[in-house]
């Protein structure tokens, strides 16, 4: 049997919780860092204490995101996003934590989704915690700066650009309204930042009680969701990954398949409907 029948075959007793990382989004034309096509990019990510410890950085990381968030924004969900929600709706998933900020499951149609990193569409004051829209803000700042960025660039894998420093200084930055001017911040975990515990406790609890913990497009470099690996492991819990290269959560899957995501995913729920014919 091929590495999709096998997949099929592990999911088809539900009780699956997936954790998805920037491998399922490449498709949408998000790169990652790590995976192929984060391989061709060398971006060094904004770290918390940068962000809220120099201004300048700050002024540079919105100038840079506010050109960005116009392919964030624009960015469509793929066929694996779509497979993903598929599989919810057959009531075959109990959990689905992801690692991405880009809000593509939901836009694909799932539900109740996990974003361990949070999300880029949501903004947040340091100062008063007051939440906000990425769209609301995207406006501010457009009339802040008229005609700022207007050529095409390329964004990174966290949802900005590169900008000489030069562009970048003369971004003007709003505040909070709320709070009448604290500092805002896009409501996602930072490098340097910590994941609530409150949410981590909640995945931790999701992945105790699985059947199966599947992995989509992650390489699992970082701790943040390798323990969730690590904790189904120690439990005896099967685990499946699915993604282009290898991962560090390979010595302990049961079934590894190096393939795209927008092939394997929508074969496995077409294997898993010819299963039970009418389900869908």
């Amino acid at each position: 049997m091929d590495g999709t029948s096998v997949l099929a075959d592990m999911l088809a007793t539900g009780d699956v919780v997936v954790l998805s990382g920037a491998g399922i989004s490449t498709e949408s034309g998000i790169p990652d860092y790590r995976g192929p096509s984060g391989a061709l990019v060398r971006h060094t990510p904004m770290t918390y204490q940068t962000f809220t410890g120099d201004v300048a950085a700050r002024r540079r990381y919105w100038a840079r995101s506010h050109i960005g968030w116009r392919t964030i924004a624009g960015a469509a969900p793929n066929d694996g996003h779509r497979a993903v929600a598929a599989l919810q709706r057959r009531g075959l998933l109990s959990g689905l934590i992801t690692q991405n900020v880009d809000g593509l499951h939901q836009a694909g149609g799932a539900g109740d989704v996990i974003e361990l990193h949070g999300s880029l569409d949501r903004v947040v004051c340091l100062g008063c915690g007051d939440l906000t829209s990425r769209e609301e803000l995207h406006e501010r700042l457009a009339l802040a700066n008229p005609r700022f960025g207007a050529e095409a660039r390329e964004v990174n894998p966290d949802g900005d650009v590169d900008l000489p420093d030069a562009e970048a200084e003369r971004f003007r930055t709003v505040g909070c309204r709320a709070c009448d001017g604290g500092v805002l911040k896009p409501d996602v975990v930072f490098f340097g930042e910590t994941v609530p515990p409150g949410r981590v406790s909640r995945c931790y609890a999701l992945v105790e009680r699985a059947g199966l913990l599947l992995v989509l497009g992650s390489s699992l470099t970082v701790m943040s969701g390798r323990r969730f690996v690590l904790r189904a492991a120690k439990l005896g819990i099967p685990v499946a990954i699915v993604n282009q290269g290898a991962t560090r959560g390979d010595d302990y899957a049961t079934l590894t398949v190096d393939a795209r995501l927008g092939d394997v995913l929508p074969e496995t729920v077409r294997l898993l409907d010819a299963r039970v014919p009418g389900r869908s």
